[in-house]
């Protein structure tokens, strides 16, 4: 049974508008995609969780992040950007890591503006070998961020260790948010108290270990249900709930519709 319907095979170019067309949900919860990202913002700002940390983010904002990376973004509605999604196995030579890039060169964002373009002009007129195109340009974006990465080569500062035990919690919810087990059992797999898992989340992301908890289950679920047909009950199964009925219950407490009715919601209508 597929449980992960956000699987993309070819490069695809989107707007932030786009991914949240379901709903700011889809990008204000926190969660992890299957394919790697590459956000270039033109217009506005907002906050977002990257890298185990909460971070403002704002125009001429490049964001790479690696696929499975766990990350969060809550947008200003006059915020405008573009994305592109990479899939696994795309060839493309891209950073290992996350990277939040504030570029205030003109010429570099001009550059970064005028790859989108190009690629957005291949994606709507899908002419042949369109994809083998949006390719190529794909691959001067890579080189375009390693430009940016050796240009502005300064050594990070070290990591505290409050961040070295978010960004561990953040890898442990990427792979095992839906193990049934408790904020307090993944503490206790990092080796530390619920307590001060929950003091350093908050004050790294600015929300409780076990808000992060619930949020990536909450993404998991919701995707699941507006986007698959997979019963309702074998959904709580995959997420670790121990019945049909908790996870109703759950949905109903943070959405404030059953899971039925959220699914029905989102079937385009006519």
């Amino acid at each position: 049974m597929a449980f992960d319907p956000s699987d993309i095979t070819e490069l695809r170019l989107t707007t932030l508008a786009q991914l949240t067309q379901s709903g700011p949900w889809a990008l204000e919860l926190v969660h992890a995609r299957p394919y790697a990202m590459l956000l270039w913002i033109t217009r506005g700002q907002g906050l977002a969780l990257l890298d185990g940390a909460r971070c403002g983010i704002g125009a001429h904002n490049a964001i790479f992040i690696p696929a499975g990376q766990l990350m969060s973004m809550d947008l200003g509605r006059q915020t405008y950007g573009q994305a592109v999604l990479v899939p696994p196995g795309s060839g493309l030579t891209l950073p290992d890591g996350l990277l939040h890039l504030r570029i205030r060169e003109v010429g570099a964002q001009n550059e970064l503006t005028v790859l989108f373009e190009s690629m957005g002009r291949e994606q709507t007129a899908d002419r042949p070998l369109c994809q083998s195109a949006m390719q190529a340009y794909g691959a001067l974006m890579g080189v375009w961020l390693r430009r940016q990465i050796l240009t502005s080569a300064v050594d990070p500062p070290r990591p505290s260790a409050a961040l070295r035990l978010v960004r561990a919690y953040f890898a442990r919810l990427c792979t095992h948010y839906a193990d049934g087990g408790s904020m307090a059992d993944h503490a206790a797999a990092l080796n530390v108290t619920p307590t001060h898992l929950t003091r350093v989340c908050r004050a790294e992301t600015g929300k409780t270990a076990a808000t992060l908890l619930t949020e990536r289950q909450l993404h998991a679920a919701r995707i699941l249900l507006t986007r698959t047909e997979v019963p309702v009950q074998d959904i709580a199964r995959h997420l670790g709930f121990g019945s049909a009925a908790y996870f109703t219950r759950f949905i109903q407490q943070h959405f404030g519709q059953p899971p039925t009715r959220l699914r029905r919601a989102a079937r385009p209508r006519g």
